[in-house]
């Protein structure tokens, strides 16, 4: 924010110029991008990447448009097409973080990601296809550029609406707060943009362009903040997928019947459309067949949704064949917290427990609650402790609770395998014997070593 103060500051005092239009203009952009990766809040990375890589190409969009207004380059370049293509790409990346930043948590990404390109590119597609017809008498130019003259708007409202109505969903925390303020001021300043350059009154560099960067960095804010952890587990709703996929059906359908109806390069993302749809099927019927084949095996825990101590212990008698760590975690805290509020607040804690370390495990590790408050972690490779480390980090923070702040810690203790050096259930003893060296020692984390011996494992 410092930095676009400033900027403001020195664009009244000197006007126009490519220093400040297409240097420090930009670089506010990219300064809300680092912030998003910089967030000490552990959070989906996918989220992050999604709408770290959204502002990184629409900075890159206004740098060619600013290099396209200030220089002419000796080579042939339609710096204007660049500039377009990285803000349309904008909508479908944005949409996609955000709604991952917005939710608890997410079932099938493989779906969730699929889902967000079916609703982004048929809704749009569909709103700027029934919109065009009357749009070419009322705007200027060729069917292209009459149709990104209603792209943007479009796409603007369904990231608004997509952001709004999952805000309500999950409640509007804090951090959903900002990321919906942020998304509608770039929204306003979107169209407001769009109405003084079809009236000719658009000037670049006007103050007016502000609006997007401050849009930008109330997003990014809303990554410093903690997500809605009070939320049970949400599966992503296919309506507007459904609604997305008929309606491209039918651009298709009138455009064979009415070849001349619809210009052409309407088609190409309605018939996207229908192959995503189709795409979609096809990994909802491969998800449901593992759902059910791991609902056959009862390897899940019914309470937090991680897997259980039958999973765990399956798993681990592959794991021992590979160099990786064993994890064992005890929360700090909670047993007074269980005992005085009750079992039901306690049941809750561990969700959000649950949630928060699902967020930093890696994808090809096993996270799984043993029982009671007690967790335990796979993990391949030489990352045991550093996975350790980021899992504590994510209670740094207070839970909170109907209304109710709850602070909790935990203890981590860390034994490392080499492929077939070492039985399980020695490996278990010392995962637990550090855990319980943690806990005494109320140093967070310990890795096993020699000294501690081999005795006293509960497991």
């Amino acid at each position: 924010m410092t930095t676009l103060i400033a900027y403001v500051i020195l664009r009244n005092e000197s006007g126009t110029n490519w220093i400040l239009d297409l240097v420090l203009f930009n670089a506010i952009a990219l300064l809300a991008v680092i912030s998003i990766f910089i967030s000490p809040i552990p959070d989906d990375h996918l989220s992050r990447l999604g709408v770290a890589l959204a502002i990184s190409l629409w900075t890159l969009g206004s740098v060619a448009s600013s290099i396209d207004t200030f220089f002419k380059l000796p080579f042939a370049i339609n710096l204007d097409l660049v500039a377009e293509a990285c803000y349309a790409i904008f909508y479908p990346l944005a949409l996609f973080g955000l709604l991952r930043a917005l939710r608890s948590r997410l079932v099938s990404r493989s779906l969730e990601f699929l889902d967000t390109l079916i609703i982004a590119l048929g809704c749009t597609t569909i709103l700027a296809a029934f919109l065009i017809r009357p749009a070419m008498t009322e705007i200027d130019g060729s069917n292209f550029q009459v149709f990104l003259a209603i792209l943007y708007p479009v796409g603007d409202i369904v990231l608004f609406g997509a952001v709004l109505t999952l805000s309500i969903i999950e409640k509007l925390s804090v951090r959903n707060l900002f990321i919906l303020l942020g998304i509608g001021i770039y929204a306003l300043s979107d169209f407001y943009f769009l109405y003084i350059s079809q009236s000719g009154g658009y000037q670049f560099g006007s103050l007016t362009d502000i609006g997007w960067l401050i849009g930008f960095i109330l997003i990014a804010e809303g990554f410093w903040r903690p997500t809605n952890e009070e939320q049970s587990t949400r599966t992503f709703n296919p309506t507007i997928a459904t609604i997305a996929l008929l309606g491209s059906s039918a651009i298709l359908a009138i455009s064979v019947l009415q070849p001349a109806y619809f210009p052409r390069f309407i088609i190409a993302p309605a018939f996207a459309t229908i192959a995503l749809s189709f795409l979609r099927m096809g990994v909802a019927i491969n998800d449901a067949r593992n759902m059910s084949n791991e609902q056959i095996l009862a390897r899940t825990d019914e309470l937090t949704g991680l897997a259980n101590r039958r999973k765990f212990m399956t798993e681990f008698e592959s794991f021992v064949e590979v160099s990786g760590s064993v994890l064992i975690l005890d929360l700090d805290g909670f047993k007074p917290v269980n005992d005085t509020r009750g079992h039901d607040v306690g049941d809750q804690l561990l969700k959000q427990v649950a949630r928060r370390f699902e967020r930093v495990i890696p994808h090809d590790s096993l996270l799984a609650r043993l029982g009671g408050d007690e967790f335990g972690a796979l993990i391949k490779g030489d990352e045991g402790r550093d996975v350790a480390l980021a899992l504590r980090a994510t209670l740094s923070y207070p839970f909170t609770i109907d209304g109710v702040e709850i602070v909790l810690d935990v203890s981590v203790g860390e034994a490392r395998n080499s492929p077939g050096q070492y039985p399980t259930d020695l490996l278990l003893r010392r995962a637990d014997i550090a855990m319980y060296e943690a806990k005494r020692s109320k140093t967070g984390v310990v890795t096993w070593h020699e000294e501690l011996g081999v005795t006293g494992s509960r497991l």
